[in-house]
């Protein structure tokens, strides 16, 4: 069974920083394009950031460009969202997921990749 859990999310003050984690078990990390998404209430899943298989192309939306930070650990079979100057706007689920196709400037989540559940960010003062 393929699972990605996040993990390391809380409640934070703006300014604050958070590393998130996402451990994945039932399939070869290092085989995989990756996401981070992440939502809010009402509304579809927001693409934030890129890696890939290797580490050596990453990505960002322009709302968390030069604040956030993803890396990969292949050997640990873990993905990493370091997140600074984190802001109220910042408040979602975020969820890792697989990423099997590109469009050009980042890679995509399909309908068939994987996700997991997700961990809560909540920013406030």
């Amino acid at each position: 069974e393929v699972q990605l859990q996040a993990s390391g999310g809380g409640l934070v003050q703006p300014g604050s920083s958070l590393r998130l984690s996402c451990a994945v078990s039932g399939l070869t990390l290092g085989a995989w394009n990756m996401n981070w998404l992440r939502q809010t209430p009402g509304k579809g899943p927001e693409w934030i950031s890129s890696i890939n298989r290797g580490g050596e192309f990453t990505a960002y939306s322009d709302s968390v460009k030069g604040r956030f930070t993803i890396s990969r650990d292949n050997a640990k079979n873990t993905l990493f969202l370091e997140m600074r100057g984190l802001k109220t706007e910042d408040t979602a689920v975020y969820y890792c997921t697989t990423a099997s196709s590109f469009n050009g400037d980042y890679y995509v989540t399909e309908p068939g990749d994987y996700r997991g559940q997700g961990t809560q960010v909540t920013v406030s003062s």
